[in-house]
């Protein structure tokens, strides 16, 4: 196995070709520093010559809570723009990345964050610690278009009205139901359960991986480019 580290974010390289991209930065809230650690891990995988499968988890009580509003509050307006455009290009490009995705949700996974785990193709959850939630309608917030295109390709009709309009937090056995996760873990196996999922998946040829998803998620994909355009001209 071999590992690396960037800006708090570790991956390691499984002999059977699964990358768990761990990252270790508290709530993980999206900033540059955040950004810089999982496009370098992002990078990393794609450059994985043979089998390849991503395995995305946290540490200890988060998953990721989503934008670093803090940051942002402190930032100017450029910095505002560019990090948010980077984050929809991240979704993007998890949305259509050439290998299979997982996110091995550990603990808490709240708006952006929750949109990052959407972006995978799987999702395992801790079934003991942790919700799911999307805040929006109670911080008096409307999902921007590539957002809504995101979640609404993932779940199903009655999974988005749910999560999207009542701002609930939803715990494991919840989200399961609901089809958010396809499968719940105690705390120890959750990446097990995880890695299991896409491990035989990991050998199929990587441009006809992302070929598929790119059809899958087109209209995500190009709502979520034109936000990241969009993000570079706003007004603050």
């Amino acid at each position: 196995m071999e590992a690396s580290d960037a800006a708090g974010v570790r991956v390691d390289l499984r002999d059977d070709g699964i990358a768990v991209v761990r990252m270790n930065l508290g709530e993980n809230r999206f900033n540059p520093d955040t950004l810089d650690g999982l496009e370098a891990a992002l990078d990393q995988v794609e450059s994985i010559e043979g089998p390849a499968a991503l395995v995305l988890t946290g540490d200890g009580k988060f998953f990721s809570n989503g934008l670093d509003l803090e940051w942002l509050g402190g930032a100017d307006d450029d910095g505002r723009r560019q990090t948010l455009s980077r984050v929809y290009r991240l979704f993007a490009r998890l949305l259509a990345f050439p290998a299979p995705t997982v996110a091995a949700i550990n603990g808490h996974v709240f708006a952006a964050g929750a949109m990052m785990a959407l972006a995978c193709d799987w999702r395992v959850m801790r079934e003991d610690r942790g919700y799911f939630c999307l805040p929006e309608a109670d911080i008096g917030l409307v999902f921007v278009p590539g957002m809504n295109a995101l979640i609404t390709e993932k779940l199903s009709p009655t999974a988005a009205r749910d999560t999207m309009l009542t701002g609930q937090r939803f715990g494991a056995p919840q989200c399961r139901d609901l089809g958010v996760v396809d499968a719940i873990a105690p705390e120890d196996d959750v990446i097990n359960v995880a890695s299991a999922l896409v491990e035989p998946l990991a050998a199929k040829p990587k441009h006809v991986q992302q070929g598929i998803k790119q059809g899958i998620s087109r209209n995500a994909i190009a709502a979520l480019e034109v936000e990241a355009e969009t993000a570079l001209s706003l007004e603050f």
